[in-house]
């Protein structure tokens, strides 16, 4: 009898959590707002990899990488279905370097499994003025 009433609060938790949607998430205003006041330059095949480079996952748009004051962004080739904003980027750069063309994969934050992939593109770069 408790793990049925655990079971159906458990349900009725899941079904009442709020979608990125629901809760005001934007993706395209995200990304507006991470690149306003930047300008974009030429796009780049391949970025270095350093310990100070951070990435955020733009849901179903982009990956922005910020080395210092340099954001590049990547839109994916392939896969962006797969572009949710919990997930965990695993990449197994080669180099030192992230290059277009290479496969990142999405690990699903809470459960840590495997949820797919994405095709990196061109690295645009932007700047402040």
């Amino acid at each position: 009898m408790r793990l049925t009433c655990l079971l159906a609060t458990a349900a009725a938790l899941l079904a009442a959590a709020p979608t990125s949607a629901q809760r005001g998430y934007d993706p395209q205003a995200r990304l507006d707002r991470l690149l306003a006041g930047r300008v974009a330059g030429a796009p780049v095949r391949c970025i270095p990899l350093r310990p100070n480079t951070r990435s955020e996952i733009v849901e179903g748009r982009a990956i922005v990488y910020r080395e210092g004051r340099r954001f590049y962004v990547n839109r994916p080739t392939a896969g962006l279905e797969w572009l949710l904003r919990d997930s965990i980027l695993v990449t197994r750069p080669v180099v030192g370097q992230l290059c277009r063309g290479e496969p990142v994969q999405l690990v699903d934050q809470p459960s840590r499994i495997q949820r797919g992939s994405v095709t990196l593109g061109d690295f645009v770069p932007y700047a402040r003025p």
